[in-house]
């Protein structure tokens, strides 16, 4: 009995005992994720605000800049003008329609992407060979423009919806891939290590120590990819037009711009920014904090 008790307080200096398990205790407190409950208005409240007030500040220099007259009306409309378009496409009911042709597109070929991109960047990354023949090429494709695959597409499929899919998917695919490779390039060898020493196989490995560990460069793929398909889409939109295709944000802005109608154009682009900013925020933001904070990670999100 009295050995145990010298094990478990040893003198730090004259006079003074340290009690080991209370170390150990906080070590384990500094290891624990710190979790602060925040309100749900307080955190609506912090992510909504900035970007309001943001928008606030550009619509106060549209005004002044429209009120000193330094362009003609044709050019620079009200801000007030361009609401009225959006007003009009909402009392007549069309911007459900349009927002639902460009945004179902959006998201289905997003999530084809990010299964598509999500075994070919785990084959990319753990494959030195793969890694070396096409890790260059996915990186070329990634900066190529998505608008110049709508003319092959275009010649491929024809005006169809398939169109429309195969520059979203050519758009995506190669940020998912970046994002994941990276992820994976972060990830301690040890885990893995200790993943074969467990005798996991690779499909374990890569599902339950790969993944995970990965999941913020894989998100980070992901909100980019989200932004390139986005992009790829209004692109295809804008210059593949038919009545199979139907009308969305894209072929919205189209239409007004061979109309010289500019409060349609302005319109529609606030529109196109509105989506955007709005699945950043409803979406991939949240996801980012709790995976920061389950990390014991705070970072801006």
């Amino acid at each position: 009995m009295q050995a145990a008790d010298t094990e478990r307080e040893r003198p730090a200096g004259p006079g003074a005992t340290v009690d080991l398990d209370q170390v150990g205790a906080g070590l384990d407190a500094l290891d624990t994720p710190a979790t602060r409950r925040t309100p749900v208005w307080r955190r609506l409240l912090s992510g909504l605000l900035p970007p309001l007030v943001a928008i606030g500040a550009l619509l106060a220099v549209w005004q002044l800049l429209w009120a000193l007259a330094l362009w003609p009306e044709f050019r620079l409309p009200a801000p007030a003008a361009v609401g009225g378009e959006i007003w009009d496409l909402v009392r007549t009911g069309e911007i459900l329609p349009v927002l639902w042709t460009s945004l179902h597109r959006a998201i289905l070929g997003f999530l084809i992407a990010v299964a598509v991109a999500t075994p070919l960047g785990l084959v990319v990354a753990r494959v030195r060979v793969v890694r070396a023949a096409v890790g260059p090429v996915i990186t070329g494709l990634q900066s190529l423009p998505s608008v110049a695959w709508v003319p092959a597409a275009v010649l491929w499929f024809g005006l169809t919806p398939t169109t429309i899919f195969a520059v979203v998917l050519l758009g995506s695919v190669p940020s998912v891939i970046n994002g994941l490779v990276a992820g994976i390039d972060q990830v301690p060898p040890i885990l893995t290590r200790a993943g074969k020493a467990m005798g996991a196989s690779r499909f374990s490995n890569a599902r339950h120590i790969l993944l995970p560990a990965a999941l913020p460069g894989y998100l980070a793929g992901c909100k980019q990819g989200w932004a390139f398909s986005w992009r790829s889409l209004m692109a295809a939109e804008l210059i593949a037009a038919s009545p199979q295709l139907g009308i969305g944000l894209g072929q919205t802005l189209e239409q007004a711009r061979a109309f010289n109608d500019m409060p349609g154009v302005l319109a529609a682009i606030l529109l196109i920014l509105l989506v955007g900013v709005s699945v950043d925020l409803l979406v991939f933001r949240p996801l980012e904090r709790r995976i920061l904070l389950a990390r014991g990670l705070s970072g801006m999100a």
